[in-house]
């Protein structure tokens, strides 16, 4: 007999497949500080990655070296110096953000190359490639400072990196970039992560971050966001008029940018969590904030490559007695008359309207939401549409047979009726066993 664990297992592996099946020869763009390799949390991480690798999604890597960097300063007596939170790099402060940056990069290479017996890196042959793929240029003077040696990604090597990816290998780029010139520039994992992102069209730009995602005023986690939804979020930040946290100030504003520009996704997850990169690629909700370039829920008319969500959505209520069973072929019939709510690909609502144009009325069928998107209006979006659809159909009254959901459509407008309210040919097809009662609201012109 299986146990609880396995069944989980197995489930999880069953809702992880379509992603595995997305994720396959896409390009992921992942960023992450130097305190994951500081911290020891790399070597956990070096297990997701090689997951990842092995179901054939190319990895670029962006690493930081922040706190080696700041360190390395500190034992050489050099005070580290800053304008607007950008930090000012002289010769001194090049040479040892090259040492700290060299360091981080050959420990990371090792860690990849890892391919112990029993453990997750097991037959792992990562191989890793890095080079001179970023194209760097200073940022120059600001506020009267010159940064100097301080600078900005000009140029990624996209076809560079990807004939590296194609090669099967993970590409890892550090926070220096060099000029044409043959200067060398100190550089930001955020910059060149979005500038790598854009460049590569990646499916994905994850950023690994100390917070657990983006929250609202009220500490909440938000797991998504539109690209506008985060320029919006970061606007009382812009104007002074509330603190961010460091991080968020750092990525937040690179998640919205990539989507903008291509990318398809943003993701900023903890890097605290172990396996949150897993949690939040191969679970439906994830773990932190997702930030892609549009809404992600939309409605829309049903068409018949969308009887199977709908048949998933309602067979369960069917069984419970709350809708009325409808077969396959009775929905491919009817299917002109439903409207969806997709989210991300899936169908996670659905609703019809079925039109008595002699008595100038409509009924509201087969009003349906799956539980876990019931708190976010998917219900109300759907009625809302419904009622716009009556109104351009000079319906002027909507009505409703229900077993359980009385209340939620007295909320909203609906008053209870009776039997003989109904439009006579409605009447007759009444089942009288189910007692279902009946509801209408008047849709004034």
């Amino acid at each position: 007999m299986p146990t609880s664990s396995n069944a989980a297992f197995v489930q999880w592996f069953r809702c992880a497949a379509p992603y595995i099946h997305a994720f396959g020869g896409k390009t992921f763009v992942i960023a992450f500080g130097g305190e994951v390799v500081a911290d020891g949390g790399f070597v956990g991480l070096t297990h997701d990655l090689n997951l990842l690798a092995s179901l054939e999604i190319k990895l670029v890597l962006v690493h930081g070296a922040r706190p080696q960097i700041e360190s390395r300063l500190l034992a050489s007596g050099i005070e580290p110096r800053y304008v607007n939170g950008i930090r000012i790099t002289d010769a001194e402060t090049l040479q040892c953000a090259k040492e700290s940056i060299g360091r981080v990069r050959v420990e990371i290479e090792a860690l990849l190359s890892m391919g112990l017996a029993n453990s997750p890196m097991a037959n792992a042959q990562i191989r890793v490639a890095s080079g001179n793929f970023v194209t760097a240029r200073p940022i120059g003077v600001v506020d009267g400072v010159d940064l100097l040696h301080t600078g900005e990604t000009r140029k990624i090597d996209a076809a560079g990196i990807r004939a590296c990816l194609d090669d099967n290998d993970v590409v890892l780029l550090s926070p220096l970039g060099y000029s044409p010139t043959g200067e060398i520039f100190n550089l930001t994992l955020e910059d060149v992560a979005l500038q790598a992102a854009v460049a590569l069209s990646a499916e994905k730009l994850i950023f690994m971050m100390d917070t657990a995602g983006i929250t609202d005023r009220k500490g909440q986690l938000l797991r998504e966001l539109t690209a506008a939804e985060a320029d919006a979020q970061l606007q009382p930040y812009k104007d002074k008029d509330q603190h961010i946290a460091d991080d968020v100030a750092l990525y937040l504003p690179r998640a919205a940018q990539a989507c903008h520009a291509g990318v398809q996704r943003a993701h900023l997850i903890s890097r605290h969590l172990d396996g949150a990169l897993l949690l939040e690629l191969f679970t439906r909700d994830g773990i932190g904030t997702m930030v892609t370039r549009d809404a992600l829920q939309k409605l829309r008319p049903a068409d018949i490559n969308d009887i199977a969500g709908i048949l998933a959505l309602i067979e369960p209520l069917e069984q419970q007695g709350v809708l009325v069973r409808r077969s396959r072929e009775l929905l491919e019939r009817e299917v002109d008359h439903f409207i969806v709510v997709e989210h991300d690909g899936r169908i996670v609502g659905c609703a019809a309207l079925y039109p008595f144009a002699k008595n100038g009325a409509g009924e509201l069928a087969c009003l349906t939401v799956e539980p876990a998107y019931r708190d976010s209006g998917a219900g109300q979006s759907l009625l809302d549409y419904i009622e716009a659809k009556a109104r351009q159909k000079k319906i002027r009254k909507l009505f409703v047979l229900t077993t359980r959901a009385a209340h939620w459509f007295i909320e909203r407008g609906f008053s209870e009726t009776d039997v003989d309210s109904l439009p006579p040919r409605r009447q007759s097809l009444y089942n009288y066993s189910r007692r279902s009662k009946i509801f209408v609201k008047p849709l004034p012109r």
